[in-house]
This record gives C-alpha cells, sequence and structure tokens, in this order.
C-alpha cells in the first residue's frame, strides 16, 4: 500500500524516531509499505517517520531495483571518512535540492526484518541514503546541515513551490 509521504513542516519529521523492540507483523506491514511508497515516488531511501511513523526504520534501494530494498531497523552510524559535497533532495521537501557535504564512507548498524543484526560499511550514493535517512530517524532534515542563509532561501522555494502546487486542481 502507498502510503502518503509527511512534508515539511509536518512536526513528525522533527521528532526523534523510537526503537523497535519487537518486529511484529504490523512492523513489517509497514515497512512493505514504505517499499511501496519509496517506488512510487521515486526515491532511493525513505525513513518512517517520512510517513507518519515514529519507528526507527528505514528503508532503501539506490538501484531502483524492486526485490533488491535493504531494511534497516534501530540503525546506528559510525566509522565515518571523507567528506564530499554532494546534490540532495527529499521526499519531504519535495521540489528543490541543494549540495551539502556528506561522508565519503560511513558503517551502519542495524537489524534487518528478519531481527538479525547487519554492519554494512557504505561508500557513494549508499552512504548517502545512510545518512540521510538517519538524520531523518534524529528529528532532522538535509536542509538543517546549510548554513542559514542557504537554509532559508531553500526553505522560500520550496514554500513558494508548495503554495503553487496548493492552489493547482488535479
Amino acid at each position: 500500500m502507498i502510503l502518503p509521504v509527511m512534508k515539511e513542516p509536518n512536526p513528525i519529521l522533527r521528532q526523534k524516531a523510537v526503537a523497535v523492540t519487537e518486529i511484529t507483523p504490523k512492523i513489517r506491514k509497514l515497512v512493505a509499505d514504505m517499499i511501496d511508497t519509496m517506488h512510487a515516488a521515486e526515491g532511493v531511501g525513505l525513513a518512517a517517520n517520512q510517513v507518519g511513523s515514529s519507528w526507527n526504520i528505514f528503508v532503501a534501494s539506490p538501484d531502483g531495483e524492486k526485490g533488491q530494498e535493504m531494511v534497516f531497523i534501530n540503525a546506528v552510524l559510525s566509522g565515518a571518512k571523507g567528506k564530499e559535497l554532494k546534490t540532495e533532495g527529499c521526499l519531504s521537501v519535495p521540489g528543490v535540492s541543494a549540495k551539502i557535504f556528506r561522508h565519503t564512507q560511513i558503517t551502519v548498524t542495524a537489524l534487518d526484518l528478519e531481527g538479525k543484526k547487519r554492519k554494512i560499511t557504505a561508500t557513494d550514493l549508499l552512504a548517502q541514503i545512510f545518512q540521510h535517512e538517519v538524520g531523518h530517524l534524529q528529528g532532522k532534515l538535509y536542509i538543517d546541515l546549510l548554513p542559514g542563509e542557504e537554509n532559508a532561501a531553500i526553505l522560500k522555494k520550496y514554500r513558494a513551490i508548495s503554495e503553487t502546487l496548493g492552489k493547482i486542481k488535479l
């Protein structure tokens, strides 16, 4: 089932995620719906709070291939190396993008959907996805990493786009 994606300034996007203590059928259904939603929105990652859930879960699909998605529960980042300026956007702040610094290598430790602990060291797009989605789970958006003036400019542009789209009758 495709879920609605929460948009800035929805307060759930600013809340810290709650740890998953048990992988229940409800959690499995949420993950399946998150994967459907991510693909429908043509995203490469999606955090649970972006679909209105407070659980510490994110899904990723750097190649966009259905059936190849990765699930991360109670994710923790470590081992950050290097920095690179990367262009980034977000399903929760649609229509805008910005260049921000991200680590070129990062390790995520999390549970998979079977409850097994996984540790993955990533580079390139997958490293960027890990950092972006864990940021969501900490209640932060990528635009929060921008200096004040750039953040204000991106938010102004985003609000103008949102207002215009809100006036369009579909």
